[in-house]
């Protein structure tokens, strides 16, 4: 992301918050049925092709009727010289149909409630057109029984059997439900496994969510900010729209890929340009630290704490900065040291003095050092 977008994503905050609140809205009621477009999983994953050679690949949250990585990976298993793809759904899909349409098959039809397995080790070009395609993908379910099979439970990617399909993985990617996005990213942490996910970039505010970011276990893909996706007919909330194709989508104003898979974006040093001014990079209030507004303003010669966007994570290089945390737990509580009704009460944040009588609350902030 440039600093022009660095500007951008902050001047933008009020308009992408009503789209962050239904996200959280969404996340409460439980509808986690957001369906990742192929044009964002293809603008992602082109990244990270060398990565996935000789791997097993497993999506656990994906029905391959609706599943665009499985589409993604299925379509592409040859190219990326995958070891195996295995993909989990999980009950029936509400968009059943919707996507994919490409099976019709007994034992394994799209209105079908059973949640299944499919494995896949081997893709050959059965039509002969000179590529691997779903058709190719089709006729192998078609026609090899033990590529497909129903599983035992309801397909949850906390069930053991599918925890056994975990265990054999080398990489986990898929858009798992963001109502139990804490408790799937605990999973994969316990399991040690490498993955490349999609969750709520609110997330990054979680206490043990931001612990792997400061210990260098977890850190942001390419693409962050705001996506589209496709959501089920039932749907009725303030951020959907109908598209093109006649389909229901909603616009998410906050979304990103998180992962652990080592990428070349994170090793970029970012370019600092200015220099470091008491009346230019004043001090918090209730913390030791200079205010940094933009990423693109860091100095290139201030050693002491700082306190940056949380877009800061979209530049962030492990070489060249530490980080030591972030405002929700260094921030010093307004009420030990203002009185009452000169600032904004709430969640420990870090503030600046207005006037010396009253006190601004910024938005979330990660405290850096300049390691150089």
């Amino acid at each position: 992301m440039s600093a022009e977008g660095d500007l951008k994503v902050e001047n933008n905050f009020k308009k992408n918050k009503s789209l962050n609140v239904s996200l959280h809205k969404a996340s409460k009621a439980k509808k986690d049925e957001f369906y990742t477009r192929l044009v964002d999983i293809e603008n992602e994953l082109k990244h990270y092709k060398e990565q996935f050679r000789d791997k097993v690949v497993y999506c656990n949250c994906d029905d391959p009727y609706e599943s665009n990585f499985f589409k993604y990976f299925a379509a592409n298993f040859n190219a990326l010289k995958l070891k195996k793809l295995i993909t989990t759904s999980y009950i029936k899909s509400p968009i059943a149909g919707g996507q994919l349409s490409l099976f019709d098959f007994e034992g394994l039809k799209p209105e079908g409630k059973q949640p299944f397995k499919i494995v896949i080790s081997e893709l050959s070009d059965v039509n002969v057109n000179g590529a691997v395609d779903l058709t190719d993908i089709e006729w192998l379910l078609r026609h090899d029984a033990n590529t497909s099979s129903s599983l035992e439970g309801n397909g949850d990617f906390r069930s053991d059997e599918c925890i056994e399909l975990l265990k054999q993985a080398d990489i986990v990617v898929t858009n798992p439900p963001f109502s139990l996005f804490r408790e799937y990213v605990a999973q994969l942490v316990e399991y040690d496994k490498k993955f490349l996910i999609i969750g709520n970039l609110n997330a990054i505010t979680y206490k043990e969510f931001f612990k792997l970011f400061k210990n260098n276990k977890l850190w942001l893909g390419y693409n962050n900010g705001s996506k589209t996706y496709l959501v089920p007919d039932s749907y009725e909330q303030n951020n959907i729209f109908i598209g093109e194709d006649g389909k229901k989508y909603a616009k998410m104003g906050n979304t990103g890929w998180y992962t652990n898979l080592d990428i070349a974006k994170r090793h970029e040093p970012l370019t600092l340009y200015k220099k470091y001014s008491p009346e230019e990079y004043p001090k918090y209030y209730n913390y030791d630290a200079i205010e940094i507004s933009k990423v693109s303003d860091i100095p290139i010669d201030y050693d002491g704490a700082m306190g940056v966007p949380v877009t800061f994570l979209n530049k962030y290089n492990p070489k060249q900065f530490e980080i030591i945390g972030s405002s929700r737990e260094l921030g010093r509580p307004m009420t030990e040291i203002a009185k009452k009704g000169t600032y904004v009460q709430g969640g420990t944040r870090f503030y600046l003095s207005n006037d010396n009588r009253t006190y601004r609350r910024l938005y979330d902030r990660l405290v850096i050092r300049n390691k150089k």
